[in-house]
């Protein structure tokens, strides 16, 4: 979702320093950000924290604060791809099953993709629930697998970081890397 369909690190970073302001911890560049996010959230608390700070209870401190924030504000800087509104629909046209795998918590996943493609019918739309392992852990993979009921021969799986090239590699199925997304070329 993050860096392959919709360009979401706007909302991610000024979301993010929102909660850092509101805990007493200094704010980050947006550019930063393209680098900070990638493996769920706590991660990313985890990855703006100053050395020394990086505790469990500021990484729920931070996180608490940017809930309330982003659920509130997650799609007014967001936007999709150019072109990927059109090709999810032509996709969808051609009797290709879509699915959504993302290291996005689930409920903000889910709002995300329902506001942005409303005219989509994803086979799946998975983000990250507690208690299941973030990518690059293929579990999500397998869980849209099973619903989809196709072989994983069938299966391309689209992303623009390391973590979904890992993740592809760990399921088992094909995997192509966009150079849109939050990652360069490396």
């Amino acid at each position: 979702l993050d860096g392959t369909l919709l360009n979401t690190i706007e909302d991610m970073a000024a979301s993010t320093n929102y909660a850092l302001a509101k805990c007493n911890f200094e704010k980050h560049e947006t550019s930063k950000y393209r680098f900070f996010i990638g493996n769920g959230i706590n991660k990313l608390f985890e990855r703006v924290l100053p050395e020394g700070e990086k505790t469990a209870e500021n990484i729920l401190r931070v996180r608490e604060h940017f809930l309330d924030y982003y659920n509130q504000h997650n799609s007014e800087l967001t936007v999709p791809y150019d072109g990927i509104p059109e090709l999810l629909e032509s996709l969808q046209n051609r009797g290709i099953q879509l699915a959504v795998a993302s290291n996005k918590y689930h409920k903000a996943t889910k709002k995300l993709v329902e506001h942005f493609f409303p005219n989509i019918q994803f086979t799946a739309v998975f983000g990250q629930l507690e208690g299941v392992a973030a990518k690059p852990d293929p579990i999500i993979v397998e869980n849209i697998l099973s619903i989809a009921r196709i072989p994983k021969s069938e299966v391309l799986y689209i992303g623009d970081s390391g973590v979904d090239m890992q993740t592809a590699l760990n399921a088992q199925v094909d995997a192509c890397g966009v150079t849109w997304g939050f990652r360069p070329i490396a």
